[in-house]
Order: C-alpha cells, then sequence, then structure tokens
C-alpha cells in the first residue's frame, strides 16, 4: 500500500516486508540462524612446506585452496614461494576447490607445499612477487596511485601497535616523560598552515636496499634450441655488492649463467646451484641481500594488515614528496607489453567485462549464503572493471590506443580496448544540439551513471544494464561502458526495439521491456504512459523515451542511456507559459542553466514522495474527524478541503486529537475500502496530494514531461497536467522545503560539514543538487542566525569558487599538449592562488627542437594542439572568469577581482583553496611549503606538479544484508540494548568482510559504533583495537587528511587516554587539531570539541597554561556557535574553571564557573542536579579562595614566623579528566536500576511513536536526555553511507 518500498516501516518489521523482488524475505529470525551455520565451523589444518617446521592454520570450509596459497605467499617463512601445489596423502588439491568439498581433509590433516615446474607464466609471476616483496615498505606505489595502494599514517603518532605498548608501560611512570608542547601552528590562533606535516616523515620507509638492479636481461626471449632445454626466461641483477650476474629462469627453477653484457653464454656458472626461489638463489650469492630482505620480511610482517591490504577502489594523494625514481624491472616491463588489468591470471587473455559483469547478477539469491556470494561477486568484478576501465580511459586520452574510426576528427573518435568501449564527451553529431550541445554531452553521462545505479539498486531479475564509470582525466571526459554482445555488428536503428533514438520523433515500445520495468515503476517512482510516434500511433513507456531496450546476442534484455530516470528539475528548465510556484518565483526561479537536462536526485523524490506521504495522512485524519464533528447534520466534506495538496501545512497541529484520528486514517487506509463513507475519505486525500491511484496513496513521475519532441495522446491531458504540477511542487519543494531543512541541520549541529566534499554529500543526502549552491548560500546569508553559520558559508564559497576554477581548468587544460602539462598546471595555480600579479608562464623550452617542423598530422591525440594559448592567461582574468562563470551557472555574485580579495573577504586559507582545486581536478603536486602571499615571484614552478590524476565515478554495489544487520544493531543501540545491538554490529561487520573483503567504508563504520560500544561497556582494550583499524581503514579508503578520518583519530584519542596511554592520545589530538586545520580552519564548531578534549588531555598532565589556551579557544568558539546561553557553554565555562581552580587562581575560576551556573540555573532551573552541582563547586571554590586570602594575610602581618594552614592544591584525578572527556564527546554510562530502565525503554518507544507520526520537532538540544545522547554513535555512522 506505501509508496517507496517499506520506507515508513521500521527496521524492525523486515520480519513481514515484502522485498522489492516480490519474494518475501524469511525476516531476521532465518537470517540470524543462516549465519550462525556459516561461522562456528572454523577447523585447523597443518601444513608442512620445504625447510620450515610444519605449523598450523585456521581455515574455514568456505575457503578456496587458493586462500590458502595466498597466506602462505604472504607468510614470513614461506613468503618467497609462489610456484607450488598443496597435497593432501599425495593428491593435488583443485585451487578453486572450496575446503568443504575436499574428501578427507579435516581437523588436523597435513597439507604438504610441494614445489612445481616452472612456465614462463609462473616465472613471471614469482619475479613480480619478488618486487612487490622488495618493495613492501616503499611507498611510491601509493604516491604513485597504483595497485589500489594509498597511504596511512596512524602508525607513526602510535609507534607501531597500540594494543601491546599499552601493557609493557607502567602506568604511573608515564606522567613524568611527556613533552606536551605542540608545535607552533597547531596552537589556537597561529595563523600559518605548513603543507609538510600533513605527511610526517616514516622512519620504515627509509628502504633497505637488498638489491641495486633486478630487470629482464637483454638477451630475451630465449632463442629455440634453449628452451629446448628449459630456459623460459633470463634476469640482469645487480647485487648491493656491485656483483652484476645473469639468471636464467629454467623450468626447474633460477641458475646462475656465465652471460655478460656482450656474450652471451647460456651455460650454468661455476658453482652451479640451482635453487626453486630466486630469494635462495640471491641470498647464496650475496649476503647482504641475506641480510636485509629478512629484516625487510620481519618489518612487513609486524606492520597492520590494514596497513598493506589492498583497497578495493584507488585512491589518490594531491600531494607527494619528491621520490627517487628508481629502476624496476616489472614496472617496466607492464609498461611494454600493455598488460590489461590481470589477465595473466586468466585463461583467453582479456576478461569479457560485460559477461562477468551480468553472470554475477544471475546468481542465485534465495538464503543468505547465495545472497553473500552474488553480493561478492558483484562487488569484485566492479572493482575490477572500475580499475580497467579507468587504466583504458587514461590511455584513450594519452593517445595510446588507436580509434575504432581513426578518419574522423578527434572530439568525436570511439575506442575499444580490453573489452570495454569509450567514448569522449563531446556534443557528436549534434545529437544534443536542442539540449545544450556540449554542457548537455558534458552532463549526460554523469545522469546516466544515476540512472544505472538507480536501476542496478532495484536489481530486477531479467532487466540487465551496461557496466558504466565515467573518467575525467586531463579536462576531457570519457565514458567507459561494457559491450552488449552483438551491438557493434548491428546498425543501431536494428537494435532498438524499444524507447527512441532521436529524442522521441520515433518510439518503439516491446511487450516484455514494459514488463520488466513495471516492476522498477513503484522504486524508482516511474509512471507508466503513454506518447505518440511518428505516424501519431500510441506507444505505451515505462521510462523516459531516451531509454532505449536492446536484446544482445546473449539474449539478455538491456536497457541503456538512462539520463532522464528521474524527472526534470524545473526550477532550471524555464519553460514557455508556464508558471512555477510562488516559493520558486521568490527565489528567482526558474533560471537557465547550461543544457536542458538538469533533473531532480532520487533523495529528493524520495523525500517529496515521504513528506506527501505525512500530509496524505493528515488530510484523512482531519476529514474524520470532520466527519466524527458532522455526525449528527448529515453535511458533505466541508468545501475547499482539498484545494491544494499545501493548504495541509495550516492545518498542522492546532487540532486536538488528531492524534487519535491519524490512528483511525491508518487503519482506514489499510482496509480494501469497502465502506463509502472511507472511501471518500481516501479518495479526497489522494487527489489532494497527487496521487496517481485513487484508493490508495501512490506518487509517481512521468520522465517525459516538458522533454521536448516528446507528444503525448489527446486523452491523457488530464494526466500530463496532474504531472505537471507534481513537478512543480516538488521543484518548489526542494527550495521550500529541502533548502530551509538543511540549513536547519548546520544551524543544531547535526550537519556539520568540513570541507568541500562533506558540504556536496550533506546537499546531496536532502537531494538537493550542487547547481542550487548558490541558492543556499543566498538562503544562509538572509538567515538571522548567520554568524552561527558562518563555517558552513565559508565552505561554500569555496566549493563554489573551486568549482567555478574547475569548470575554466577543464576546457583550459584541452588546449595544453603533453610535453605542456606540468607548465601550464603550475601556471594555472599561479593565476589562481599566487598573490604575484603577472605571473609569466614558462613555455617548455625549446631545448628540444626538431630538425624539421613536422608537418601537421590530422589524427592527433584529443589535446595535441601546438597552441600555447594557455599561456595568455592572466591572474586578472581567471578571476574575471571565475566571478562570471558563479553568476551564470550558481547565479551568485562574488565580486571579488582577485585571490587576495577573495580570502579576505570571506576568510578563506589559500592551502584549502589548493587542497579543494588539486582534489576535484586530480593534480598531484610536490609537499613543501609554497610561498603563495610572495608579490615577487611565483608560488608554483613546472617542477612543483608531480602528476595528474584521473577523478573516476562509478557505481557502489551494496551488501544489502550485511546494511539490514548493521541498521538493526544502530536501532538497537538507539534503544539502549547495547548487548542485542553489539551482537547484530559483529554480525554485520562478519557480513561486510564477507561481501567487501576487508577494506570499505561500510566496515570502517562498522569498526567506530563497535568500538564507541565496546568503551561504554567498559571494554577498553577491545575498544581500542577497533577504533585502531577504524583509523587506518578511514586513511587508506577515504584519505589520510579527509573529515571521516579526523573524527576517526579523536575517537582513539579518547580510547587511548582510558587506557592510560596520554602520550599517544595526545599526538593523536595534535594531529587531528592539525588536519582539521589544514583542511577547515579553526574557525568551526567542530574545533571547539577538539580543543576541550586537547584541553582535558593536558589538564591532566598537569600542563595547566597550555590547557587554558585550547579551553579558552573552545569556549570562545561555542559561544559563537551555540549562542551564549546553550548547555555546551556552560560546560566550557566549567572546565576552564578547574584548570583555574588547579592553578589556585580563584578569582578567574569563580568567574567563569559563575557564568556556567547562570546558564544552568536559566535553563534547568534551580532544582536540576547540575545547577546544583554547579553552585556546590561555587561554594567550594569560594572557601578556597578565602582560605588562600587568610594564609597571605596571615604571611603580610607575621613575616616568616607565620603560621601557615596547609592549602590543598589538587592535580585533577584521570578518572575525573576522563569523566568530562565522555561528557564533551557525547558518552554517557548509566547507573540504572531495572525500574529505570523500564521508563527508558518506555520513553524511547514514546519517542519514536511520536516520530513515526511525523511530529518531527527534535527534542531542544538542552533537554537532551540519554536516548538522544546515545545516537551519536548511530548519527555518525550514518554520515559515511550515502
Amino acid at each position: 500500500m506505501v509508496n517507496g518500498d517499506g520506507a515508513h516501516e521500521n527496521v524492525e518489521d523486515t520480519e513481514s516486508k515484502q522485498d522489492g523482488n516480490g519474494e518475501v524475505d524469511g525476516g531476521e529470525e532465518s537470517n540470524e540462524q543462516e549465519v550462525i551455520v556459516i561461522q562456528d565451523t572454523g577447523f585447523t589444518v597443518k601444513i608442512q612446506a620445504p625447510g620450515t617446521e610444519p605449523f598450523d592454520l585456521q581455515v574455514s570450509p568456505q575457503e578456496m585452496v587458493q586462500e590458502i596459497h595466498q597466506v602462505l605467499m604472504d607468510r614470513e617463512d614461506t613468503c618467497h614461494r609462489t610456484c607450488f601445489s598443496l597435497q593432501l596423502d599425495g593428491n593435488v588439491l583443485d585451487n578453486f576447490a572450496e575446503l568443504k568439498s575436499i574428501e578427507g581433509l579435516q581437523e588436523g590433516s597435513l597439507l604438504k607445499v610441494v614445489e612445481e615446474p616452472y612456465t614462463v607464466r609462473e616465472a613471471r609471476i614469482h619475479v613480480r612477487h619478488i618486487r612487490d616483496l622488495l618493495k613492501s615498505l616503499d611507498p611510491s606505489d601509493a604516491y604513485n596511485g597504483v595497485d589500489c595502494n594509498s597511504l596511512s599514517f596512524l602508525s607513526i603518532f602510535t609507534d607501531g601497535d597500540l594494543g601491546d605498548s599499552g601493557k609493557r608501560k607502567k602506568k604511573g611512570t608515564e606522567l613524568e616523560q611527556i613533552d606536551c608542547t605542540p608545535p607552533e601552528h597547531i596552537l589556537p590562533g597561529s595563523k600559518e598552515r605548513p603543507l609538510v606535516p600533513l605527511q610526517p616523515q616514516n622512519k620504515e620507509w627509509k628502504p633497505m636496499q637488498c638489491l641495486k638492479v633486478l630487470t629482464m636481461s637483454g638477451w630475451n626471449p630465449p632463442p629455440g634450441n634453449r628452451k629446448m632445454h628449459g630456459d623460459l626466461m633470463y634476469l640482469y641483477i645487480v647485487t648491493v655488492e656491485e656483483r652484476h650476474v645473469s639468471v636464467t629462469a629454467s623450468t626447474r627453477g633460477f641458475y646462475l649463467n656465465q652471460s655478460t653484457t656482450y656474450t652471451f653464454n647460456p651455460k650454468p656458472a661455476n658453482p652451479s646451484f640451482l635453487s626453486h626461489s630466486l630469494v635462495e638463489l640471491l641470498s647464496q650469492i650475496s649476503p647482504a641481500f641475506k641480510k636485509n630482505f629478512t629484516a625487510l620480511q620481519k618489518k612487513r610482517v609486524q606492520r597492520h594488515p590494514f596497513e598493506r591490504i589492498a583497497t578495493p577502489f584507488q585512491v589518490y594523494s594531491w600531494t607527494a614528496p619528491q621520490v627517487d625514481h628508481a629502476m624496476d624491472c616489472v614496472r617496466a616491463e607492464d609498461a611494454y607489453t600493455s598488460r590489461l588489468g590481470y589477465e595473466e591470471h586468466i585463461p583467453g587473455q582479456t576478461r569479457d567485462w560485460n559477461e562477468e559483469l551480468q553472470t554475477t547478477r544471475e546468481l542465485p539469491r534465495k538464503n543468505l549464503p547465495e545472497r553473500l556470494l552474488r553480493e561478492r561477486a558483484i562487488f569484485k568484478v566492479h572493482s575490477d572493471f572500475a580499475a580497467a576501465a579507468t587504466r583504458g580511459a587514461m590511455a584513450v586520452i594519452d593517445g595510446n590506443v588507436m580509434a575504432i574510426n581513426p578518419g574522423e576528427e578527434t572530439r568525436m573518435q570511439m575506442f575499444i580496448w580490453n573489452n570495454i568501449f569509450f567514448s569522449l564527451g563531446f556534443d557528436v553529431r549534434d545529437h544534443y544540439r536542442e539540449l545544450g550541445g556540449d554542457a548537455a554531452a558534458h552532463a549526460a553521462p554523469t545522469n546516466d551513471l544515476n540512472g544505472v545505479r538507480a536501476y542496478g539498486a532495484v536489481d530486477v531479475e531479467g532487466l540487465y544494464t551496461l557496466g558504466t564509470v565515467v573518467v575525467d582525466y586531463r579536462g576531457y571526459r570519457v565514458t567507459a561502458q561494457s559491450i552488449i554482445p552483438g551491438i557493434l555488428e548491428r546498425e543501431q536503428e536494428q537494435s532498438v526495439i524499444y524507447g527512441s533514438i532521436d529524442f522521441g520523433k520515433t518510439v518503439v515500445s516491446h511487450s516484455k521491456y514494459l514488463e520488466l520495468l513495471e516492476k522498477t515503476s513503484r522504486p524508482l517512482k516511474v509512471q507508466k504512459h503513454s506518447v505518440l510516434n511518428e505516424k501519431n500511433d500510441m506507444v505505451e513507456l515505462c521510462s523516459s523515451v531516451e531509454c532505449k531496450g536492446i536484446i544482445g546476442n546473449d539474449g539478455r534484455h538491456y536497457i541503456l542511456d538512462l539520463l532522464r530516470t528521474f524527472p526534470p528539475d524545473l526550477n532550471f528548465l524555464p519553460v514557455d507559459g508556464e508558471d512555477l510556484p510562488l516559493e520558486s518565483q521568490h527565489q528567482g526561479f526558474p533560471r537557465q542553466h547550461r543544457h536542458r537536462l538538469a533533473c531532480l536526485r532520487q533523495e529528493l523524490i524520495e523525500a517529496f514522495v515521504e513528506h506527501r506521504y505525512l500530509l496524505f495522512m493528515k488530510m484523512a485524519a482531519l476529514q474524520l474527524m470532520q466527519q466524527k464533528a458532522n455526525k449528527d447534520t448529515k453535511t458533505d466534506t466541508p468545501n475547499g478541503e482539498c484545494k491544494s495538496p499545501l493548504e495541509g501545512k495550516e492545518l498542522e497541529e492546532s487540532i486536538p486529537g488528531l492524534s487519535q484520528a491519524k490512528e483511525l486514517a491508518a487503519s482506514l487506509v489499510a482496509e480494501d475500502g469497502s465502506d463509502p463513507k472511507s472511501r471518500e475519505v481516501v479518495l479526497n486525500a489522494c487527489k489532494a496530494v497527487g496521487s496517481i491511484c485513487n484508493t490508495s496513496f501512490d506518487i509517481r513521475f512521468n520522465p517525459d514531461i516538458f522533454s521536448p519532441g516528446v507528444r503525448f495522446p489527446d486523452d491523457s491531458a488530464d494526466d500530463v497536467q496532474k504531472q505537471k504540477q507534481l513537478l512543480k511542487d516538488a521543484a518548489a519543494f526542494l527550495v521550500s522545503c529541502q533548502i530551509p531543512s538543511l540549513v536547519k541541520d548546520c544551524l543544531d549541529h547535526s550537519a556539520l560539514p568540513m570541507d568541500g566534499a562533506t558540504l556536496t554529500e550533506a546537499l546531496h543526502q536532502r537531494g538537493i543538487n550542487v547547481r542550487y549552491l548558490g541558492t543556499v548560500l543566498e538562503f544562509v546569508d538572509k538567515t538571522p542566525a548567520k554568524a552561527q553559520l558562518e563555517h558552513f558559508y565559508r565552505i561554500g564559497i569555496s566549493e563554489l569558487i573551486t568549482r567555478c576554477a574547475k569548470h575554466i581548468f577543464k576546457t583550459y587544460l584541452q588546449g595544453v599538449e603533453l610535453s605542456a602539462l606540468s607548465a601550464a598546471v603550475s601556471h594555472f595555480l599561479n593565476c589562481f592562488l599566487s598573490s604575484f600579479p603577472d605571473a609569466v608562464a614558462h613555455l617548455p623550452p625549446d631545448e628540444l627542437v626538431s630538425r624539421r617542423k613536422s608537418r601537421k598530422r590530422r589524427n592527433r591525440v584529443p589535446g595535441s594542439g601546438d597552441n600555447t594559448a594557455w599561456a595568455s592567461l592572466t591572474p586578472s582574468e581567471l578571476w574575471k572568469n571565475i566571478g562570471s562563470e558563479a553568476q551564470s551557472y550558481y547565479h551568485f555574485a562574488i565580486q571579488c577581482e582577485s585571490v587576495d580579495q577573495v580570502v579576505e573577504k570571506y576568510g578563506l586559507q589559500k592551502t584549502n583553496l589548493l587542497r579543494e582545486i588539486s582534489i576535484k581536478t586530480g593534480i598531484q603536486i610536490l609537499i613543501k611549503e609554497y610561498n603563495f602571499d610572495s608579490r615577487h615571484k611565483p608560488a608554483f614552478t613546472e617542477e612543483d606538479i608531480l602528476n595528474i590524476f584521473p577523478v573516476v565515478k562509478h557505481v557502489n554495489p551494496k551488501a544489502s544484508d550485511a546494511f539490514h544487520f548493521f541498521q538493526s544493531g544502530q536501532a538497537k543501540v538507539q534503544q539502549g540494548f547495547l548487548k542485542e545491538g553489539c551482537e547484530l554490529i559483529n554480525e554485520a561487520l562478519n557480513l561486510f568482510n564477507n561481501v567487501y573483503g576487508p577494506m570499505h567504508v561500510e566496515i570502517c563504520a562498522c569498526l567506530r559504533l563497535l568500538a564507541r560500544l565496546n568503551y561504554i561497556m567498559g571494554d577498553h582494550p577491545e575498544a581500542l583495537s577497533n577504533q585502531q583499524k577504524a583509523v587506518l581503514m578511514s586513511e587508506r579508503v577515504l584519505g589520510i587528511e579527509h573529515p571521516n578520518t579526523i573524527q576517526e583519530y579523536m575517537h582513539l584519542a579518547l580510547y587511548c587516554f582510558a587506557n592510560g596511554q596520554l602520550s599517544t592520545a595526545l599526538k593523536l589530538l595534535y594531529r587531528a587539531r592539525y588536519l582539521m586545520l589544514l583542511v577547515c580552519g579553526e574557525d568551526h564548531p567542530e574545533m571547539a570539541l577538539l580543543d576541550s578534549n586537547i584541553g582535558l588531555v593536558l589538564h591532566g598532565v598537569m600542563e595547566y597554561d597550555l590547557s587554558l589556551r585550547f579551553l579558552e579557544n573552545a569556549l570562545t568558539i561555542n559561544t559563537k556557535y551555540h549562542g551564549s546561553r546553550s548547555l555546551k557553554v556552560a560546560l566550557s565555562h566549567h572546565l576552564v574553571a578547574r584548570v583555574y581552580e588547579s592553578k589556585a587562581e580563584f578569582r578567574s575560576a569563580l568567574q567563569h564557573e559563575k557564568e556556567g551556573y547562570t546558564i544552568y540555573k536559566n535553563q534547568m532551573g534551580e532544582a536540576h542536579e547540575k545547577t546544583k552541582e554547579s553552585s556546590e563547586y561555587l561554594k567550594y571554590l569560594t572557601q578556597q579562595a578565602v582560605a588562600l586570602q587568610r594564609t597571605m594575610n596571615e604571611i603580610y602581618k607575621n613575616g616568616s614566623n607565620a603560621s601557615i594552614m596547609p592549602l590543598k592544591f589538587t592535580a585533577p584525578s584521570m578518572a575525573s579528566v576522563l569523566e568530562q572527556l565522555n561528557i564533551i564527546n557525547g558518552i554517557i554510562f548509566i547507573p540504572l536500576s531495572q525500574k529505570d530502565l523500564e521508563n527508558l525503554k518506555a520513553e524511547v518507544q514514546r519517542r519514536q511513536q511520536l516520530q513515526e507520526l511525523g511530529k518531527n520537532e527534535e527534542p531542544s538540544e538542552d533537554k537532551q536526555e540519554i536516548p538522544t545522547r546515545l545516537k551519536e554513535g548511530g548519527e555518525s555512522t550514518n554520515k559515511t553511507e550515502s
């Protein structure tokens, strides 16, 4: 009955909930049963490798034999073997078999590792593995953004692993040896924002050299007669001792041969030594290798696994140090053998991506183990596809792939590489001419990707979408898609059997497609509708006209071109003769946009429908009440009841008894509508909210309304009118509800963006597109409480400016040839950020003047124009362009001619602007201190630009079962059932690991909540271990200075402190503060929390003066952002007073505590315990002050022979500091009796009912009762979703 797939039910009701695919889920009961079956049957096997003692290995029946291979290749004592088989009682085990399917394999079985003969492929894998082992501590792969490596710096601040160090040190002695003084730039009020500390030097990374050179020899490949002696390939090696050797890889292993650089002699050298492993051979001939390799492996195994596991998608770092370029055979070979992805592991060379993507979708999904397997396969293929598509897109733009239509001009070329189809984001053949040309062609791929994401999430059996990845690289947008089998052999006209290829002039439909799309219609809110084709016949569709259906040669039904899955956004689509609602008109809508493809986000559609549903219930309830009131006199429903759905607002909560009526309405809507009275009520309510059906609430949109070229049959005119109204209402809803609610959330700090990315996320969660950024900023500007939104405004301005700069940079880069790239990028950054007024571009010097001026080639790489137009850009011109771009795209006036004016006017930081523009455009710069403000020389030179990376958008497949467990766990925690919550979340963690592997954003959220629960339940070491994983994972998956990572650092510091590791806690807090200063500056509400934490820890280690600097800064920020009467400010005053007390400065202490007392008294009343506590503390302070004064007087009067009363100067106890730390971090321990618990549960349930009835008035921040405090953990985890 309810639209939106159960969106209105609570998570608890999953048992009865129908799944979107029409299968009834067995609900949680069966899930948990299934889960238990999966997990509890691990067993141990013994493993015997040549030359080592047998050891035990814990395995689970689900694992494949291959996973044991991986473990052995990672273990310190067996890591140098790659070419072996595992044998059980002399039988070789199949690599791809699951352990449970192997006969005779049980607890205690002995598996033997048996060396196998090499092949060329195996020899290559071996050399590559040895190279990986030699480079395992070297961060250059992470800096270069390859092989899913990324940076992590946590271990530098914790000196290795947290768990052990806590046990070794004695807790008592730790106080004396802490040096607490932070570096100058971290102190409150410091203006410098250095870049270098972002990547502290890791002592571990000083590479221990094992070899000087290891490369392929020039004698490859072996001649025929040597092949027949078993030679596979030759290596050339220079040892640390400067010994040059040539090595033969043969089928039996590795040995030295007698070749030199210039003479080929394949005979074994004397003494001959054949070794199955290259490591053993090198250890024989080079003592330095033996010593350093062993040490290196020891260090490698000591690192936390999360520091070295590959991430599922590549993370790029926008800064890097100067790394020496070393000779590296494998990397060199990769570059020339064009290793496409990983096909050396796969028979048949290149992968058939389409087949893999679609087959994984077809896997069965009836029960939990099947769904886990399916989701895991889907996720794996997606992450591989994204990596391959990214490499391909870069190769295309760098000019390394031949076009399939080489005769055409470069913008029109298309490419195929590794079974992926690539096209450029330009308007070829005037396809988008009426929709905005190139601008539309640039927007279409991301819209299409959103469509693919939406259909993929609905996951209807039998309906297939293409693997799609959108890559922005060097100013070009490349769309990478998997290839429908057979599509390249046919003309498009023949293959499209559903939809339109010319935007609605000719349209066809197909019954099977209608049937499949009908299933997506409810979750995606798409209305089935008819349009006219060129012969004026009616054609029925259940999607937008551009959505094309093609049956591939594999018989699958594909849909593509999903760019109009969601309805158009009328605020940015002026239509003649159509007026928008007043709410939109007041804000200056409709506005002209670059293209006509602007559509509403899925989140907005969901929110709008949800809003209408509440309205629908209210209307029904009101009518019921009226019927009750009019029972005696038979009157009809009062007139004017259903004029417009928006009238419902005035009818809000003013009427008594509405809630009972609502319950009635709910029951009435659930009936089959047999009672005529109730049918009328529902009918009226349906009409009022624009439901497409008269007997139940159901809102859907027709995505073709307002599409040029689409014509509707006359008999659906009414319907079209209704749909137009619905679209106008949705557009008005965005402006009148969603934007104000975002601002309200920022005011009460339930949304806390810290940088551009988190701001964008906050907008998107509420369904607001980024093109509304200017509107949002203007709204903030007009808000009375503007001062409390300063942080939000500042982040918004810097986001708006860097996005405008990105738009300009995109076209700027397209005109730059490859050889001038670093010069052009550094010139752009100088114009953008440097105060130097006449930045001059360094044209690449003509040291390489070619003899003949090359003749113009027709077929050039996109962007190999020999133009140097980019060099003429000046700072004033760039800033003028940014201003006009802001005006035309965001309708926002910046009114600044230079970077310094902007920084001055809006309080921005240049390092922050640099970070934002680099992340958005993929620039990587050298990490050093830049002098932006010099008026004599530009800040950047071309040597400072290290790399340019792609910016990649792709679908993120979800682990649905795990996510359900996670949500139920969160719900349980919020109701105060910590233990059950903890179990559910542990379960979710297992399932997430099962689907995503060990590294993923959602696992990070899971670990953070788990650590919080461990902490609340008193298990500090466990909390530490989980939070440490969360920090490492956040650094690796989101980035070392992502706002999420900063928060994880803060949580970890708290648990460290609780565990008695004070110096570590301080180091972590200082790191968090440094990152926060870099990312958003000091003036941010979150900074107050961080500074309170630092101040408290410093207080605990008796650094009073330092402590005061941080606490007083926190007080200032809290007062600014929460208002001087807020409880947070009262708490800040109290913390400051405590430090003054410890310094025996009682007058200042009293002053602050009085402020706090006044706030408590006014907000909570005299009787509240907080007020009483504060008043007690005031009395105590006054006594201390009087005692001190007496003593002083005594000394003045009697000189040195005064009898002095001993004064109590107390250093704070660690327990009292920890108690305050818990309070400010929103963690509350509740010593409750059974009765209290019952009351609490009742209270929580009451609240939930209230919320479900849509009385969404939040409890005001001051009356925070326990349940809302516990929510914190839940809310913060939600931030990482989306």
